[in-house]
């Protein structure tokens, strides 16, 4: 199963312009998690920082719960689908990059707890059909 979560030369780019990530060195702290800025500071770390692979295995563990949990509430009796993803579906290593560029387009939801801004950037991404999908 691809979970619905770019990888490509503009990589560095997004990551560069991306809220937060410019010199921001990752500390044990930086794992809280206390808003989206957080997480994009996390999902956006600069691979010689020393907790790089940590930094990485976080986020996407971050994300895939966060699209588990949404997959097992509309799969539920009253559930309702938010997100639609396409066919074939994108990789987490897509998502992440495209989520850490909207994130830097979108700096008024930085505040907001990871998890909104989430989901605000996949529904945006990919919604579903007017009145949720079952």
């Amino acid at each position: 199963m691809r979970y619905w979560l770019p990888v490509g030369p503009s990589l560095a780019l997004i990551l560069a312009l991306s809220p937060g990530s410019a010199d921001a060195a990752l500390t044990e702290d930086s794992f809280f998690v206390r808003n989206a800025q957080d997480l994009v500071t996390i999902c956006s770390s600069d691979q010689a920082d020393p907790l790089n692979d940590a930094a990485d295995h976080f986020c996407h563990g971050f994300l895939v719960g966060a699209w588990q949990y949404h997959e097992a509430q509309a799969n539920g009796p009253d559930g309702v689908r938010l997100v639609c993803p396409p066919d074939p579906a994108p990789t987490r290593n897509e998502i992440v990059t495209e989520f850490v560029a909207w994130s830097a387009a979108h700096p008024a939801h930085m505040s907001e707890p990871a998890v909104d801004a989430l989901f605000r950037y996949l529904v945006e991404r990919a919604p579903c059909p007017k009145g949720g999908a079952k």
